[in-house]
């Protein structure tokens, strides 16, 4: 009679261990909504840093394809007509109101250690914000984000941050 043993079994081979692959997930729960004001339909406005200067009242637009900056932030960062390169599509405002840019610039978006290159269009149109920052950026940092939990969260490295939504700015 013989005695049949598995590879695990055998003193000379060593226990296969699995691998462990570890993912982090980027997801909301109630817990992401303490400290907002609840129930809200505010839209989610941040600040970021934008040409070197934090820059607050950005609105976050998930519908939106392009990255829009207004007259304020333009006068703030100091640019001048002959910044700008042409951009002549025109876009459609809020309102549905037809708008001819300005122009286009690359400026760099800073999310707190992240940073990515942004092609905005300028225009000279009135908005509460300074700057809509669109899928293009969201795109491009990985990050999505939440109106509800007033917050987005991106993976850098191997840690999730996260920005934070301010609700007064946005109201």
């Amino acid at each position: 009679m013989s005695v049949v043993r598995s590879p695990a079994e055998d003193s000379n081979s060593k226990p296969k261990r699995a691998r462990l692959e570890i993912r982090l997930s980027l997801s909301f729960s109630d817990k992401d909504k303490i400290g907002t004001i609840q129930p809200h339909d505010d839209a989610l406005v941040v600040t970021l840093r934008i040409g070197g200067y934090d820059v607050k009242i950005v609105m976050l637009n998930q519908g939106s394809c392009v990255e829009v900056m207004y007259p304020d932030l333009h006068r703030e960062l100091n640019l001048k007509p002959e910044d700008l390169i042409t951009y002549d599509s025109p876009l459609v405002s809020f309102d549905r109101k037809l708008v001819i840019p300005k122009g286009q610039i690359r400026l760099l978006v800073q999310a707190s250690s992240e940073v990515v290159e942004v092609d905005f269009i300028v225009v000279d149109a009135y908005s509460p914000y300074k700057a809509i920052v669109a899928r293009p950026w969201l795109h491009t940092l990985g990050a999505v984000f939440s109106t509800m939990h007033q917050k987005v969260k991106y993976l850098f490295r191997d840690r999730i941050k996260e920005l934070v939504g301010n609700q007064s700015m946005a109201r």
